[in-house]
C-alpha cells in the first residue's frame, strides 16, 4: 500500500522567547512551501541545517499542525498521527528489554487486530525482509548499529503503512554500513512499494536513493527545486556512484545548495564533503 503526499502553501511559525528572556517572538520555519510526493515514490529531501526538513516530516506524520496551508496524505487532511504513516528516526528507538522479534511484535500489538500467532508470523516475515531472521532472539545491545536500524525499519513496515518517513536514519552509521543499508533500503522499497520521504544531509545518499531529490532553501524553508534522478540502477557491472550520470546529479544539487553556503554563511556538510 502507498499514498500520495501533498503539501500546499504550507507555513509553519513557532513562538520562541528572545535572548535573555525577552518577549516572545515569531520564528518562521516554513513559508509558502509546495511539495507533492507521488504514490509509491522514493523522494529524498536535502537542504541547509535549520531549513525545516524535519518540520516537514512532523507535519506529514501529524505530530505538528501547520500554521497555514494544507497537508494531505492519500487525499485526506492530516490532523493527527496515524498508522497509515510510519516513522524511522536517526536514533534506533528500540525497547532494550525486548528482542528484535518482540520489538516488531510490539508495533503489531499497538495496531491490534492480529492474534499472537499472526503477530509472530508477520514479525518474522519483516525480519526476513531486512535480512535478520537469524537474529530474532537477540536484544538490542547484542546488535550492531546497522542491525538496530534494520529492526527499526522492519518494525515501521510491519503494520504496512502507506507512507514511511525517514529522518536521517543512517546518519550515525559508518560509511560502509551506510552504503550497504542504502542498497538494502532500495530493495525493500521496490518489494513493498511504500511511499518514502527520506531526509539526509548527504548529497550522494540523496542521489543514490531518490527517484527525485527535493532541494530546500534556507529559512524560511521552501522547495528550491525538484530534480528527477534517472540512473541505470539495473546495471550490476559497475558502482552506480562512480558513473558520470551520478556525478552530474551530485554536482547539480551541490550547485543549488552552494550559493547559500558560500554567500549566506550557512553551514552545509555537503559543501565541505563534496568540494
Amino acid at each position: 500500500m502507498s499514498a500520495e503526499i501533498e503539501l500546499s502553501d504550507v507555513r509553519q511559525v513557532f513562538r520562541v522567547r528572545g535572548d535573555e528572556g525577552r518577549e516572545v517572538q515569531e520564528f518562521v520555519a516554513l513559508d509558502g512551501l509546495d511539495l507533492t510526493v507521488r504514490e509509491g515514490e522514493f523522494l529524498t529531501l536535502v537542504g541547509p541545517s535549520g531549513c525545516g526538513k524535519s518540520t516537514i516530516l512532523d507535519l506529514i506524520s501529524g505530530l505538528s499542525t501547520p500554521s497555514g496551508g494544507s497537508v494531505k496524505v492519500g487525499g485526506r487532511q492530516v490532523k493527527e498521527p496515524g498508522l497509515d504513516r510510519g516513522f524511522v528516526f536517526q536514533q534506533y528507538t528500540l525497547l532494550p528489554w525486548r528482542t528484535a522479534l518482540a520489538n516488531i511484535e510490539f508495533a503489531l500489538e499497538a495496531k491490534g487486530g492480529l492474534s499472537k500467532a499472526k503477530r509472530r508470523e508477520r514479525a518474522l516475515e519483516y525480519l526476513d525482509l531486512v535480512g535478520l531472521s537469524d537474529f530474532a532472539n537477540r536484544f538490542p545491545h547484542e546488535l550492531s548499529g546497522g542491525m538496530k536500524q534494520r529492526v527499526a525499519i522492519a518494525r515501521s513496515l510491519s503494520y504496512e503503512p502507506e507512507v514511511l518517513l525517514m529522518d536521517e536514519p543512517f546518519g550515525a552509521l559508518d560509511a560502509q554500513t551506510r552504503e550497504r543499508l542504502q542498497e538494502e533500503l532500495v530493495g525493500i522499497w521496490r518489494r513493498t512499494g511504500t511511499t518514502i520521504v527520506f531526509i539526509t544531509h548527504d548529497i550522494e545518499e540523496a542521489v543514490f536513493l531518490g527517484q527525485r531529490v527535493a532541494v530546500m532553501s534556507s529559512r524560511p524553508g521552501r522547495i528550491e527545486a525538484v530534480i528527477d534522478i534517472e540512473l541505470d540502477r539495473a546495471a550490476t557491472d559497475e558502482d552506480i556512484r562512480s558513473t558520470a550520470a551520478f556525478s552530474h546529479y551530485r554536482h547539480q544539487i551541490w550547485s543549488l545548495l552552494r550559493p547559500e553556503g558560500v554567500h549566506r554563511g550557512a553551514h552545509l556538510e555537503e559543501v565541505h564533503r563534496v568540494a
